[in-house]
């Protein structure tokens, strides 16, 4: 019975120091030090219990089987929670013909903001509306943007401005 716990607890602890490795890739990305730095803390910690585990029983391949089939549900789990959380802003860009309605409006109506340029498509002149969101609200602001132009041609991308303000301000006082 000691061994199925110590597979379990392997699995376990992969999969969350995983999960949080994932978490805290992301936080990184959005400039978010700190915050990183705490996960990493125990996500080494949690790793090294996990490893030692391993380690003491290095003739059970089971084990290592727990320790990889970890990493793999760490890995799923990690990009669902940050799904979930979805840390950070989204820009979208919407290019519609300039003969079908303006998005912009119905973005603004939800208290986006929208900035739009003419420009000019492979078939004619077309109007492109930018709008950052957080990346909580894409699914709602789609939902508007494919009632108002079905036939748009969406981009979308998650944004990294993590402390622009603060790199100024050092430039500024060097």
């Amino acid at each position: 019975m000691s061994v199925v716990f110590d597979l379990a607890v392997i699995f376990i602890l992969r999969a969350i120091d995983v999960g949080m490795a994932t978490i805290r890739i992301v936080l990184l990305s959005r400039g978010r030090k700190g915050a990183a730095a705490g996960i990493g803390f125990f996500e080494c910690l949690i790793w090294v219990v996990a490893v030692s585990r391993v380690l003491t029983g290095l003739d059970d391949p089971l084990r290592m089987i727990a320790f990889a089939a970890g990493f793999a549900a760490g890995t799923y789990v990690g990009s669902m929670v940050e799904e979930w959380l979805a840390i950070g802003q989204t820009l979208i860009r919407v290019v519609t013909s300039s003969e079908d309605p303006s998005v912009a409006p119905a973005i603004r109506a939800k208290g986006f903001g929208a900035t739009v340029l003419n420009g000019d498509g492979r078939d004619g002149d077309v109007r492109v509306c930018f709008t950052v969101i957080p990346r909580k609200k894409v699914d709602e602001l789609l939902a508007v943007i494919n009632e108002v132009a079905p036939n748009a041609y969406l981009t979308i991308e998650d944004t990294a401005a993590p402390d622009w303000r603060q790199r100024i301000e050092r430039t500024v006082r060097r």
